[in-house]
């Protein structure tokens, strides 16, 4: 009773316009509440410090930042202009730009929804110019941006170590296999429609000027090597490698906007304008977040005090599931929460209650955080609520409704590559066992 009292709440508040920080704040409270554990919420002011007091937390807002400048520079038009280098004179070529342009941005950004605007405004507009269905276009986007989370850096891996208590650099280069597969079962896919639809492509597509284009994007492309190396092989900390981040994107901003003819004086004023905006959003964003991970404490803090991990590892090991059984039934679970919850909800309510079973079970924790982490994500782009669904819509003019039709073959594949990484860890696994980030 006490549960279906806190998902009315949640529902209610959240169709009546309530920011989300605030339904999760509120849901926190009134969870102690309906449990009956209402006087242990004298302590949680302290119970609250000590669960955000945690350094690695100070690189979302560096990243997010990143990305925010990364966007109004001009960072992102470059990337994109590289993909089409070299891929957009196959048959389907701008699907694979695409794609190949998230997998660029996704090394950069660390965020699904930022990829999904940045591109959404470039590419459907480009693919429906040259004869491209704008469902599939717009369906195409909101599916490969999806990449953004899982290739590092990832806001989400970040979010999901600290709550967790599990290595960031493990759980980036356990991303890079998922986040390079996911790209080659989109290629795959977009491959099959382009040859059955006879989408355009070939040697007459005009392609950006090659020199130049270099030129742009190798700095660009400098961003992600200091960041994922410097983390993974423990040369910098995550948020020292987000403030790293941020130092080369304000200065490849300025850059851009000499070699885009603008002089010294008038290249700073529009770097300084962009990233002040930049930092206006990113600052709301971050207060967002913060506010959702205080919830975080107080359910975890609940979850603890109930006991709830122990119970469900004791039921585990009644039925005899094993660790890839379990997780199983686990992931099905967090995807129908992703389905109808925001990315950091679903972490919230889901992982602390979920995951330590199947840890207990015998799972490994590296494995099991990239793909809860994985499959949250694919939240974004699942009907009824999908938040990507929802940016692209209104970014591309295609009815919301549609857009969910069309984006369900993508899905398909990407749950499929979801099973896959399950059933086989080692795909997750090899590369922070090669690197010797777990043993």
């Amino acid at each position: 009773m006490a549960a279906l009292l806190i998902i009315a709440f949640i529902g209610f508040a959240i169709m009546g316009g309530v920011a989300l920080s605030y339904v999760a704040g509120s849901a926190a409270v009134l969870a102690f509440i309906a449990t009956g554990y209402g006087n242990y919420l004298a302590i949680m002011p302290q119970r609250i410090f000590s669960q955000i007091d945690v350094f690695t937390f100070l690189s979302m807002p560096l990243f997010i930042l990143a990305g925010e400048l990364m966007t109004r520079g001009g960072v992102t038009r470059v990337l994109i202009d590289l993909a089409m280098l070299i891929v957009g004179r196959f048959k389907g070529g701008l699907g694979y730009v695409n794609i190949a342009a998230s997998v660029f941005l996704a090394g950069i950004s660390g965020s699904a929804v930022a990829d999904a605007a940045a591109t959404t405004k470039t590419l459907v507009p480009a693919m429906v110019d040259r004869g491209y269905r704008v469902d599939f276009a717009a369906a195409l986007t909101a599916a490969s941006s999806v990449i953004g989370p899982i290739i590092p850096p990832s806001i989400v891996m970040i979010f999901y170590g600290a709550l967790m208590n599990v290595s960031v650099a493990a759980m980036f280069a356990g991303g890079i296999v998922p986040g390079l597969l996911m790209a080659a079962f989109l290629f795959a896919y977009n491959g099959f429609v382009a040859r059955r639809d006879d989408h355009p492509g070939g040697a007459q597509t005009e392609l950006p000027p090659f020199r130049d284009t270099v030129i742009r994007a190798v700095p660009a492309l400098l961003i992600p090597i200091v960041i994922v190396g410097g983390i993974v092989f423990g040369v910098v900390t995550p948020t020292e490698a987000a403030a790293l981040a941020v130092a080369i994107t304000v200065a490849l901003v300025f850059v851009y906007r000499l070699l885009g003819r603008d002089r010294p004086r008038a290249a700073l004023r529009h770097t300084l304008a962009e990233g002040s905006k930049a930092v206006e959003t990113a600052a709301m964003l971050t207060g967002s977040i913060f506010m959702i991970l205080f919830a975080a404490a107080v359910f975890g803090y609940l979850i603890g005090i109930m006991r709830l991990p122990e119970t469900i590892a004791a039921t585990v090991t009644s039925l005899d599931l094993g660790p890839t059984g379990y997780f199983l039934i686990a992931s099905l679970v967090m995807f129908a929460a992703g389905m109808v919850m925001d990315v950091t909800m679903a972490l919230v309510l889901m992982v602390p209650v979920l995951i330590p079973a199947a840890i207990l079970a015998g799972a490994d924790p590296v494995h099991v955080g990239v793909v809860s982490c994985l499959n949250l994500t694919l939240g974004l782009i699942s009907p009824p609520f999908g938040g990507i669904l929802m940016v692209v819509s209104a970014a591309s003019g295609v009815s919301y409704l549609q857009l969910s039709l069309a984006i369900l073959p993508f899905l398909a594949v990407q749950v499929a590559l979801l099973i896959l990484l399950i059933l086989v860890p080692e795909l997750t696994l090899a590369l922070p066992r090669l690197l010797g980030l777990i043993n």
